[in-house]
């Protein structure tokens, strides 16, 4: 029986497996006879997405949740530091042996004489990855580096004016990870806000690549519905198509201009990858307003936490009834949007905790139930400064 489609976003149809004696899965021989198709409220309370699953950004096969590198190299907020990288790569690891293949870094990631940190570690990890042979598991082959997804973003930097500058940028991240290609190349933002002139340049730059085999796809980041629409117009006249868009979405971000975004995308085929699924963390239940995150992090926790008592009371209830954690359902949600959410990770705890959120579906009541509980928050989180229209 094929699964549903999620709702706003379809998945790749997944490839039934068969339990071969002594564990492991393999392929069945014969499909048996299809049972009679069960109500549409059954289909709509079945699993959405199981962990082998792949869905579709433009030409790749990506795992339905991948994870953001936003911590690894920044100090200032993430509090980083290079004793941790060990950890870092133990999360690399159990997240490919767990069918996890898309990664999202960018070339800002991390500080000071740590620019770029997350590009090199990304690169270090899967060169020095041993389970390629043996990552054939129930939760979907991953036998080289070619089956990594790697989604850098480029800065729209002022001094980057030029299609070739920008070209320059993706060699140069390519250099850190030490690859021949570019899983997906990202416009971080648009200048249409501030410099309209430079943004033309940096779309041709994307063609550009594209074009040189520098990327396998192609995709923007912090950009609007009515932006979205006008790079998606002009690379298509270039012969370029654009695969995804990458936004803060969480149930703390599901404005107005964000299903606008949602819906916009779906009408082109554009994958939403969503960053910031846990509202950098509130969505955990691991904050309250005498427990907040260190650095700059607590100013926004002060000001938005104590109007989410609804919101988590509701994220918890549903998290005990599933045996699941608030973060997993948070996570959830996102798929069941039929978005690719790109929870941040640092710790392996971290990991082990977001894979939870893999292979499960929230009911349409609980999705309603989570989404009145959002819009009914005083606040919500401050929206990227750099996202168009």
């Amino acid at each position: 029986m094929a699964l549903p489609p999620a709702a706003g976003g379809a998945a790749a149809p997944a490839t039934p497996f068969a339990a071969r004696p002594g564990g492991g899965l393999r392929r069945p021989s014969a499909a048996p006879p299809p049972p009679p198709p069960p109500p549409a409220a059954a289909l709509r309370l079945g699993p959405l997405f199981w962990p082998w699953e792949k869905v579709k950004v433009g030409p790749l096969s990506v795992s339905p949740m991948g994870f953001g590198t936003w911590a690894w190299g920044n100090q200032l907020l993430w509090g980083y530091q290079e004793s941790m990288d060990n950890e870092l790569q133990e999360c690399f690891n159990l997240a490919l042996r767990n069918g996890i293949n898309l990664f999202d870094t960018a070339d800002s990631y991390g500080t000071g004489r740590l620019n770029g940190q997350s590009e090199r570690l990304l690169g270090k990890f899967v060169r020095e990855f041993e389970g390629w042979i043996t990552t054939t598991t129930q939760n979907g082959p991953i036998r080289s580096p070619d089956d990594v997804v790697i989604a850098t973003k480029f800065a729209a930097y002022p001094w980057r004016l030029t299609s070739g500058q920008f070209v320059s940028a993706c060699k140069s991240s390519l250099e850190r990870l030490q690859l021949d290609r570019l899983g997906i190349g990202q416009l971080h933002w648009s200048t249409a806000n501030y410099a309209p002139l430079q943004e033309r340049a940096l779309w041709d730059g994307l063609v550009e690549m594209y074009e040189k085999g520098l990327v396998r796809a192609v995709g923007v980041s912090n950009y609007g519905p009515k932006q979205l629409l006008k790079i998606q117009s002009y690379l298509d006249s270039k012969g370029v198509p654009l695969s995804s868009a990458q936004v803060q979405f969480s149930l703390l971000s599901m404005g107005e201009e964000q299903m606008e975004l949602k819906t916009v995308c779906d009408s082109l085929g554009i994958r939403l990858i969503a960053y910031s699924p846990l509202g950098l963390g509130m969505l955990t239940g691991k904050y309250d307003v005498s427990n907040l995150p260190k650095g700059p992090r607590s100013v926004l926790f002060r000001q938005i936490l104590p109007g989410l008592e609804s919101l988590l009371s509701c994220l918890r209830k549903i998290a005990d009834k599933k045996g699941k954690t608030m973060s997993q359902v948070a996570i959830n949600w996102c798929i069941c949007k039929g978005t690719i959410p790109i929870p941040g990770v640092k710790t392996v705890r971290h990991v082990e905790e977001n894979l939870g959120a893999l292979g499960w579906r929230l009911s349409p009541d609980e999705i309603s139930e989570l989404e009145s509980a959002a819009m009914a928050a005083p606040k919500k989180m401050i929206q990227n400064v750099f996202q168009t229209a």
